[in-house]
């Protein structure tokens, strides 16, 4: 069955999921990456606030989208060694 709708439910675990691992990467610099780190929570942060945005106007879609790419500059910097995580519900670890 092919489930192509993003439910606000749906959205609202996004939401959860992304804004968790943002404030988990906060504390989690590597020391000496602290100016890429800066760069990537710099980004992530900006599509969180844009998929916020988009919720307030129930653009389920492009909320959507933006968490995705916030949730990928987080996953980028955990991959490219930036953050010290655990985590491999929350994050891609290697």
């Amino acid at each position: 069955m092919k489930d192509d709708t993003i439910t606000e439910e749906k959205l609202k675990k996004y939401f959860s999921v992304s804004e968790k691992a943002f404030v988990i990467i906060n504390k989690k610099i590597i020391k000496g990456k602290e100016k890429d780190a800066k760069e990537i929570i710099a980004m992530a942060g900006n599509y969180i606030s844009d998929a916020h945005h988009f919720y307030d106007k129930e653009d389920f879609v492009n909320a959507f989208a933006a968490l995705n790419y916030a949730h990928g500059w987080i996953d980028s910097g955990v991959r490219l060694g930036i953050f010290d995580v655990d985590d491999d519900k929350l994050f891609t670890i290697r």
